[in-house]
């Protein structure tokens, strides 16, 4: 293994291990609904009422599940018009067009599931006001609905009796307006410091040194950076995404963009054993998205530094094989190099974030595997902001039923009973995403027009379209970048994926949330399982991985199992 990128991850878990109790002490007051009295309570207050919204009047799962969809499904529909418009808006120097309806549709829906899928060139296809006005303001919105979510869920386990599980729109305004905002402008400002760009400029027209006249795209790129990364959003400003200069163009930023991925999604730990009234709690949690974190980006490193061993059992040309010398370049900036893009793409698909500094497509058949999997373990391993917490929790309340058949007693997590409802809503979220990512992938093979898109012949385009529709159904975005997925069969498919992949697992827990909260805390006996302990972490750890096993590996065998075992056999 590399030492460069060892310390390099030692380093970057270091800081972000540094960041998890200020962060969960800043989240908690937003989760409980409360905050201490003073200056702060009363503009709250004010803000709320001037908003119409009695933060004192909770709403049941439903109610609060079913705002959510409703302003989720209005929020899409603004964004496809806003696409379908930009051609007459403002704010469009370059004078783009509208949109075609299937790419607006899907891009709707990708920005507003926390996706960021996108199958156009940014920089060519949106307007300044479609970026700022459609794509940033979802970026906001959909990472802050994923936490209301999270919210909801800690509440379920935190509070006794009650059919309240908080107020959607006093949540949603919150995790914005003292979370999210703040968070941004200091990481935009950090980032327009270090090179990124934010202008409202025309493109600009230049000859260069080779003698041919070339454009440099310009815009308001840092601004949307900032929420991008700390939204675990991912949708890049340019084609090339956190690989161009003008997104990420230093080491420093490069490694400021890993820790905004996680830094969410690791206090929210925090915020769980807060609320809880057992901070062991979150810390058991923790540990077990770190775990398994670790060994998943040991394993791309790995496999990057090992390289492809055709080119020196076939003799490639000079240049190919300097490509490979100390592992596998291909797809990888040189500022970069195997190190940071292998710790950046276990990052970017621990958590569901699309943003890239590499392509993946290039990676070894391993090394491009590990990202996929990690996509396909169901985005819990940090996950997106929320959404990683509430999916982990749901593995964990399998794994303490699977824990309680094997001792013959009636099931608990913290104080709760996990009854056969509980369980019902538990089958249902996790079945959801495997659903959608495997007959996705069976329609996409199967016809001319899901065929038509891939250009890699054999397993490597098998493996492109699965995960094409992982990374959908998942809400991750990021793609192996083989695929011409710009099309109406794609669009609509992948769009399909993503609304059903966020929404239908949304329900399910929400139920799980509603019923959870009406439960009686039962108290600690000597049958009690312990929730916080090293046994706790290896059984949950154990029913993540068995899960992404039985459901995915027949798939990854047809992929880039197979395309690796070719490789090393010399074909």
């Amino acid at each position: 293994m590399n030492s460069s990128f060892l310390l390099l991850m030692i380093a970057f878990l270091a800081v972000l291990g540094l960041t998890v109790r200020p962060m969960g002490a800043w989240m908690a007051p937003m989760a409980e609904g409360r905050f201490a009295n003073g200056a702060f309570a009363r503009f709250d207050q004010r803000l709320l009422r001037l908003m119409g919204v009695d933060a004192n009047t909770g709403m049941g799962w439903k109610q609060y599940t079913l705002a959510l969809i409703v302003f989720n499904a209005l929020g899409a529909l603004l964004l496809y018009a806003l696409q379908r418009l930009q051609g007459g808006l403002p704010f469009n120097p370059q004078h783009f067009g509208a949109v075609s309806a299937d790419s607006s549709f899907d891009t709707a829906v990708s920005f507003v599931t926390n996706t960021n899928w996108q199958g156009y060139s940014g920089e060519s296809t949106m307007s300044y006001l479609t970026q700022m006005m459609g794509l940033a303001v979802q970026n906001f919105l959909s990472a802050a609905t994923g936490i209301a979510i999270a919210f909801a869920l800690i509440r379920g386990f935190s509070r006794r009796e009650s059919t309240d599980v908080g107020n959607f729109w006093a949540d949603v305004m919150r995790i914005t307006l003292y979370l999210l905002l703040p968070m941004a402008f200091v990481m935009a400002l950090v980032l327009v410091n270090q090179g990124v760009l934010q202008n409202l400029s025309s493109y600009v027209s230049y000859t260069g040194f080779a003698g041919h006249a070339q454009t440099l795209a310009m815009g308001p790129v840092a601004s949307q950076e900032a929420i991008k990364m700390i939204g675990t959003n991912g949708g890049g400003f340019f084609n090339a995404n956190s690989a161009h200069p003008f997104e990420n163009p230093t080491a420093l930023t490069n490694f400021l963009q890993m820790l905004a991925i996680f830094i969410i999604p690791a206090g929210l730990c925090h915020v769980f054993g807060r609320l809880v009234k057992d901070t062991r709690q979150g810390w058991a949690i923790l540990a077990i998205m770190t775990l398994i974190f670790v060994a998943c980006a040991i394993g791309v490193a790995a496999f990057e530094q090992q390289g492809n061993p055709l080119f020196g059992k076939l003799g490639i040309d000079q240049l190919a094989s300097a490509l490979q010398a100390g592992g596998n370049m291909e797809g990888k900036e040189v500022r970069f190099g195997i190190s940071a893009s292998s710790l950046f793409a276990a990052v970017t698909t621990a958590a569901s974030c699309g943003a890239v500094n590499a392509m993946h497509d290039s990676f070894t058949a391993l090394g491009g595997m590990i990202p996929m999997w990690l996509i396909q373990l169901g985005e819990v391993i940090f996950g997106g902001v929320g959404s990683g917490l509430y999916g982990m929790l749901v593995l964990a309340i399998l794994a303490v039923f699977v824990a309680g058949l094997m001792v013959g007693r009636t099931p608990e997590y913290l104080g709760k009973k996990i009854e056969p409802y509980e369980m019902k809503m538990v089958a249902l979220a996790i079945l959801v995403t495997p659903t959608l990512v495997l007959l996705g992938t069976s329609v996409a093979v199967l016809t001319g027009a899901g065929q038509a898109g891939v250009a890699n012949p054999g397993p490597h385009g098998f493996s492109e379209i699965l995960y094409a529709f992982s990374s959908a159904a998942n809400n991750n975005g990021s793609a192996f970048a083989g695929l011409s997925a710009n099309t109406p069969f794609y669009n609509g498919m992948l769009a399909a994926a993503m609304w059903f992949g966020r929404f239908a697992m949304i329900v399910p827990v929400m139920a799980l949330a509603g019923s959870l909260a009406k439960k009686k805390i039962l108290p600690v006996s000597n049958g009690t399982m312990p929730t916080h302990d090293a046994l706790f972490v290896v059984l949950v750890i154990g029913t993540v991985l068995l899960v992404g096993a039985l459901t995915y590996i027949p798939a990854l065998a047809l992929g880039p199992i197979v395309e690796h075992l070719s490789l090393w056999a010399g074909h």
